[in-house]
């Protein structure tokens, strides 16, 4: 949960080019007006829009009413392109040069680049223009803005020239293009109108001739990153749990469970979600589960039915001793060093359970822990306990902001995140009537 190393340590950067000779990859820049200028010059005349191009990009859009609609449907589209990074030298700009959008369609791969390509083609087709935006991939503060070189980035994506009836949080108003909404078009997890995290808050640069530069990235807020969990057990005098967890996932959470979706075999997918629960619920059986992927909404829906014995503990036969926080929240974060060198970075995300435990009938709630209110800078956490007819109705919510916090405040997350743990562990005590 540090910066990269590139980040802490100090950088030089050397610019150096031949007196004369063809290879302009070498370039020296001014600025980054600059080096839009220069890869325009790349980037444009590879925008080919032939008949095939323009009839796939009717086909696909045939039944979009909005201008969004048509978006999310070629750019699903170029997202399953199969990804092949073929460099074959100078002769494509060393690396920096896409291959023309007609040669892109008809071979059915491409790189990050070629798939930009193809995108803006088959956009421009439909009377929407589009720009690429040189990236670095991997980590948001990597490039400097002091330093106007291509050789800071990895990537490309694009920047959709988007009206005023499209809506999106990775929309940025830019001076002179507009309202540009940026888009991974090679990511296959994360779908038009969302970002890949390790993206946001980065600068790229806009390809757009006279007109382009470096911008920075939107960060999506965390109501649209969000887990929401809903929870519904019953609880046995003998201490075993019963009963289903669903939860609905959007942004770049939904992404995370999509990964693990997709990229796995059905029976590594059951033994991630067996071991999900069995960090919670000790000795836990999973009866069964259906995942729903939603992937041009941006969302995921899992539900599971479990079970779990002895996880309540009957003590002298009279108490009966339980944790209402059955499983772990996602990506749950845990900093145990006592001091800190470097800077603490935090993730937009949002995480909201309800539960809804049926106690035994013969038993009444003895002791509850006390709700907890945490609130600081970049985030807030909050638990609440209510019984209501024979049942305990447990919430515990959590908004954290994207925020890097500096070595010297690290005492204050590492307590933050401390109590949560704490509250996380509290246990209910039920009495037999």
């Amino acid at each position: 949960m540090s910066p990269s190393i590139s980040n802490l340590a100090p950088l030089i950067a050397v610019n150096f080019n031949p007196e004369a000779g063809p290879d302009t990859t070498n370039k020296v820049f001014g600025d980054w007006k600059d080096v839009s200028v220069w890869a325009t010059g790349l980037y444009d005349d590879k925008v080919v829009i032939n008949d095939e191009i323009a009839a796939k990009a009717r086909e696909l859009t045939a039944g979009a009413e909005t201008e969004m609609e048509k978006i999310k449907a070629i750019g699903n589209y170029v997202q399953n392109l199969q990804y092949i990074s073929i460099d074959i030298g100078v002769g494509h700009g060393n690396g920096y040069r896409p291959r023309p959008s007609d040669l892109v369609l008809e071979r059915g791969y491409g790189d990050c680049k070629d798939k930009a390509t193809l995108m803006r083609a088959m956009l421009r087709a439909l009377k929407i223009d589009a720009y690429p935006v040189a990236i670095f991939s991997g980590d948001p503060t990597f490039v400097r803005k002091e330093w106007a070189s291509p050789r800071q980035f990895n990537h490309c994506i694009i920047a959709v020239r988007v009206g005023a009836d499209t809506h999106s949080h990775t929309i940025v108003d830019h001076p002179t293009l507009g309202r540009l909404l940026m888009f991974d078009s090679t990511d296959d997890l994360t779908p038009v109108g969302d970002l890949p995290t390790h993206l946001q808050g980065s600068h790229g640069l806009v390809i757009a001739g006279e007109t382009g530069g470096l911008v920075q990235m939107p960060v999506v807020p965390a109501d649209a990153n969000t887990l929401e969990r809903t929870v519904d057990v019953r609880l046995a005098e003998s201490g075993t749990i019963k009963g289903s967890i669903e939860e609905n996932t959007k942004g770049q959470t939904s992404a995370y469970e999509r990964l693990l979706f997709k990229k796995s075999a059905k029976d590594d997918y059951r033994k991630v979600i067996e071991g999900w629960l069995t960090d919670g619920a000790t000795a836990a059986r999973l009866v069964s589960f259906e995942p729903r992927d939603d992937f041009l909404d941006s969302a995921f829906n899992l539900k599971v039915d479990f079970e779990a014995p002895a996880y309540g503990q009957l003590m002298q036969n009279r108490l009966l001793i339980f944790r209402p926080a059955i499983v772990s929240r996602s990506r749950s974060i845990y900093l145990t060093e006592k001091e800190r060198t470097n800077p603490v970075q935090l993730e937009s995300r949002s995480f909201l359970e309800r539960s809804v435990i049926a106690l035994p009938s013969g038993f009444s709630v003895d002791e509850v822990p006390d709700a907890v209110d945490l609130r600081s800078e970049f985030g807030s956490y909050s638990t609440s306990y209510t019984v209501e007819e024979g049942k305990l109705l447990f919430e515990r919510k959590m908004t954290m902001k994207n925020a890097t916090v500096p070595a010297s405040a690290y005492t204050s997350v590492r307590e933050f995140f401390s109590k949560v743990l704490e509250a996380e562990q509290a246990v209910v005590v039920l009495i037999r009537d």
